[in-house]
């Protein structure tokens, strides 16, 4: 466990191997982002497990759910997809506090900013306040992106390249796991190999902890990076959930205050929850909401 200074008792990682079958904590507060639902590149059966296993007051979607880049090019959506979608409405029925912040990914969300669907509450941004008083910026992250700000044409090629090497990554894992080995991110790694990327990543976190200092806050948490992380920045408490194509990652609030990343890099396998009775196809809305057409009918795993 780390301590900083002004903050809550930080654990920096849990792994669902570190855990009982029957797992299921009640979180305060579950942050999640990055799933890119409607992409090869998704781990959506990770998520679900995930999900499954930890329960929350809160949950937030800090953006890129729904990859609408993706699915505008190539419509892809597979029962595990319809599922996440599924688990986190019936979340939401069941009393949880579900608030969805879009990303560059899913940005035409971003035309809903105030509404609410199925019990979800779409904001461009949320102040959270932790259980030690501590006010926490949470935002998707992508506005603080030269890229994305300057030159979309760039960052919508250097998407293509990544689902190319994410294809080369369900295979390297296909085999991983057939050898009996734990999940591992191929595009993670050669990220973080890269000179450049390595300091993007470091602008990127600088600039946000920046932003939650001019406004008074005492900290940030977000996504669009792919890099899962809890660390002081200039004295101000950065958080990044990560994502659910390359990490596998979420952070998680307990009720004590206690800030935790979890890497679910393997799959339980609790009992199914009898969803029988709430499994409608969901994959005509999120087409609409993506501008994306959809195939005739939803596609299995």
């Amino acid at each position: 466990m780390v301590q900083f200074g002004l903050f809550a008792p930080i654990s920096r990682t849990v792994r669902p191997s570190d855990l009982p079958p029957d797992h299921k904590p009640g979180y305060r507060t579950i942050w999640i982002s990055d799933i890119h639902l409607g992409t090869a590149g998704c781990k959506a059966e990770y998520l679900l497990d995930f999900l499954r296993h930890n329960e929350s007051d809160t949950l937030y979607l800090v953006g890129d759910i729904i990859d609408a880049w993706q699915l505008r090019r190539n419509w892809y959506w597979r029962q595990a997809h319809n599922d996440v979608i599924q688990k986190i409405l019936r979340r939401a029925r069941k009393g949880a506090h579900v608030i969805y912040v879009p990303g560059n990914h899913d940005e035409p969300l971003r035309d809903y900013l105030g509404l609410t669907f199925g019990g979800i509450e779409v904001q461009g941004e949320v102040v959270h306040t932790l259980a030690n008083g501590k006010k926490m910026l949470v935002i998707h992250g992508d506005l603080f992106d030269g890229v994305i700000r300057h030159a979309k044409w760039l960052a919508h090629l250097g998407d293509t390249l990544y689902t190319m090497v994410l294809k080369l990554n369900h295979w390297v894992n296909h085999w991983r796991t057939r050898l009996g080995f734990p999940y591992w991110s191929l595009s993670q790694y050669l990220k973080h190999k890269v000179k450049n990327a390595v300091n993007f990543i470091s602008d990127f976190e600088h600039a946000l902890t920046h932003e939650a200092k001019r406004r008074g806050l005492d900290g940030v948490i977000c996504g669009h990076i792919h890099k899962a992380e809890i660390r002081e920045i200039d004295g101000l408490l950065y958080c990044n959930d990560g994502d659910w194509v390359e990490s596998l990652t979420a952070l998680v609030e307990t009720h004590t205050g206690e800030l935790k990343i979890i890497e679910w890099n393997h799959i339980l396998g609790a009992p199914e929850e009898d969803e029988s009775n709430e499994a409608a196809d969901v994959s005509g809305v999120i087409a609409r909401v993506a501008g994306a057409t959809p195939e005739p009918q939803l596609e299995s795993v």
